[in-house]
């Protein structure tokens, strides 16, 4: 059976990347740490994880060829040996990621009471129309 590419639709020059990214989008939707995202105002976006028990130390952010990427990892204890009647809460490392478009950029971070909040705005250009001049050969 033959895959049929999105991308290789006559009307959609040069969207040959819209597939890849889509595919990097779906790769790891594991659901820790779970996570929201909220529309503000008309170009702004936030994502807000819940990193409960991490710190600013535990957790870095990273773009990476459009991708933003959060990943944490808590450092080991050095007390002496704890004794967990329940363990209920995650201490686990992650890696969540978000595929930006183009013209979508990291404006701050911050962390409070357990929530990491990444804002995100979208450039807007400062025109949307073109004129292509032609020339003659």
């Amino acid at each position: 059976m033959t895959k049929i590419s999105l991308a290789a639709h006559p009307f959609l020059l040069g969207f040959d990347q819209l597939e890849r990214l889509a595919e990097r989008a779906a790769k790891g939707a594991e659901g820790y740490p779970p996570y929201n995202i909220e529309h503000q105002g008309q170009n702004g976006f936030r994502i807000t994880l819940a990193v409960a028990g991490f710190s600013e130390d535990d957790l870095s952010i990273t773009l990476e060829d459009r991708q933003l990427v959060i990943r944490g990892r808590q450092a080991e204890p050095e007390e002496e040996e704890r004794v967990f009647l329940h363990r209920g809460i995650a201490a686990r490392a992650f890696q969540r990621s978000f595929v930006l478009a183009d013209g979508v950029e990291v404006v701050s971070a911050g962390l409070a009471n357990g929530l990491l909040n990444i804002d995100l705005r979208r450039l807007v250009p400062d025109s949307v129309v073109q004129t292509i001049p032609i020339s003659r050969k």
